[in-house]
């Protein structure tokens, strides 16, 4: 019986070893982060004049060319409606959309990029004409301090 026991005991401690080792192993191969290069060009456009919006997807000094998925979402300074454009593959890693725009003011995009399990979303801001009044995160912060005071 303690020749069983002693035989238990080894094995049990050798396969808590080789899982240790393993995680071990694991931790050391992570991959390198997706990086998303966000343009807009021209960064101030014209109304009704087409502007060029590219995410430029990397992982280390690959260029990432199989996204699970790409989506453009864009919408005016203080409006609640948010445009959400499905974005394909052009080259190199570029996933590119061109658009124009109705209306002159503030806008901002944020490119939602899902590649290789992992996710990644910049966010940019340009002006279509005239700038409008910007969306203020702080809003409401100010208004709590305000409370307080």
């Amino acid at each position: 019986m303690r020749k069983f026991l002693f035989f238990i005991v080894i094995i049990v401690s050798i396969l808590s070893i080789t899982a240790c080792n393993n995680k071990d192993q694991k931790a050391g191969d992570l991959p390198e982060f997706v990086e998303v290069e966000l343009t807009v060009t021209p960064e101030k456009g014209n109304v009704n004049e087409p502007m060029i919006f590219e995410a430029k997807v990397t992982q280390g000094d690959e260029k990432v060319d199989d996204a699970d998925e790409v989506t453009f979402e864009i919408w005016r300074a203080k409006d609640e409606k948010h445009e959400k454009i499905k974005v394909e593959h052009t080259e190199d890693g570029i996933y590119r959309l061109e658009k124009s725009f109705q209306q002159e003011g503030t806008y901002y995009i944020i490119s939602h990029v899902t590649a290789r399990d992992m996710h990644n979303m910049p966010k940019k801001v340009f002006v279509v004409g005239t700038p409008s009044e910007p969306e203020d995160p702080s809003e409401s912060k100010d208004s709590m301090h305000m409370e307080g005071n």
